[in-house]
């Protein structure tokens, strides 16, 4: 999946977004386990969550005190953790463990809807600050074998996200962000890869739309792991806070 993640208050609004993502519960009746990118974890190298009970970060601020009391307790997955960096390191990836991190919102706010028995395992991986699009898409190719052992691989981000034009929560959204996420939508449904990896020359709303990439780039790692066979879903929901796209995307 590609999950548009928005503010973290959308862990108290849930509303048309959220009912969206729970249409996929069912899909995972038969998933062992998650591995979720955010762009709130960017490291030097690439790092796997490792640890047994990851704890609920809340890595913002200036929000209502009862966002702060949120949890999300889901058991990690060490032996599976592991796993996945012989996987990767098999393929010339290297990835270290890292045994403290727990998960960013970018990870525990669209699962609170989706998944919110907490009842799957979740293991994080970082995005690495030296990708490029065509490592995160080669990312996603070499994560792909994952899912014929019952992992789901999730991939959070937001297909808008600038966070200078943001206005009322429910306030109409901006041209520009329509525009790009109708753009975005169109390259996904006919898989164009090499022109979604490239959205600064291929849409004159990118620079608009992402003032820095980072929450764009998680959808090539999704891009990455899909299958041309895979049956598409588009989650559309509606475009928050005028500049925030809650867009979705699943492939099974």
């Amino acid at each position: 999946m590609f999950i548009g993640h928005g503010s973290p208050r959308w862990a108290l609004s849930p509303g048309e977004a959220a009912a969206r993502l729970v249409e996929y519960r069912p899909l995972f009746d038969n998933v062992k386990a998650l591995l979720v990118i955010s762009p709130h974890w960017i490291t030097r190298g690439m790092r796997l969550t490792v640890s047994s009970k990851p704890e609920t970060i809340h890595d913002f601020g200036g929000f209502e005190q009862a966002l702060y009391q949120l949890q999300y307790p889901v058991a990690g997955d060490p032996e599976l953790a592991r796993h996945i960096q012989s996987v990767l390191q098999d393929n010339g990836l290297d990835v270290a463990l890292d045994e403290k991190r727990g998960l960013d919102h970018g990870v525990w706010v669209p699962l609170l809807h989706m998944l919110p028995e907490h009842s799957i395992p979740v293991i994080q991986l970082s995005l690495d600050a030296a990708s490029t699009p065509e490592s995160l898409i080669a990312l996603g190719e070499k994560l792909k074998c994952l899912r014929n052992e019952g992992v789901a691989i999730i991939a959070s981000g937001s297909l808008t996200h600038n966070l200078y034009h943001m206005g009322e929560e429910r306030a109409a959204p901006l041209d520009y962000v329509e525009r790009f996420q109708n753009w975005a939508r169109e390259q996904v449904v006919e898989r164009n890869i090499v022109t979604l990896s490239q959205p600064h020359i291929e849409s004159d709303d990118f620079a608009t739309a992402h003032p820095s990439a980072e929450h764009y780039l998680p959808l090539l790692i999704a891009m990455g792991a899909s299958h041309a066979t895979d049956q598409l879903s588009v989650l559309e929901s509606p475009i928050l806070y005028q500049a925030l796209s809650m867009e979705s995307y699943g492939w099974n």
